[in-house]
């Protein structure tokens, strides 16, 4: 399984139209229950990816450091 942002908002999309369309509400329920769990993996590779750029970025800034002190 892929821990694309993009591709959890696009199932969660996905949930949202199935739960307009249905005409039971158990099946509405469902997908509005998929829809939500979507939205929160989503929301989760977001912050992991945010927090990945954050530390890549102070790892690069502390190599460029070092190196400025070797030369």
């Amino acid at each position: 399984m892929t821990s694309d942002p993009v591709f959890y908002r696009a199932r969660a999309a996905a949930e949202h139209a199935a739960a307009e369309a249905a005409t039971l509400d158990n099946v509405r329920d469902r997908a509005q229950r998929a829809e939500a769990a979507w939205t929160r993996m989503a929301e989760r590779a977001e912050h992991t990816l945010s927090q990945r750029e954050t530390r890549e970025a102070a790892a690069a800034a502390a190599r460029l450091a070092a190196s400025d002190e070797l030369a």
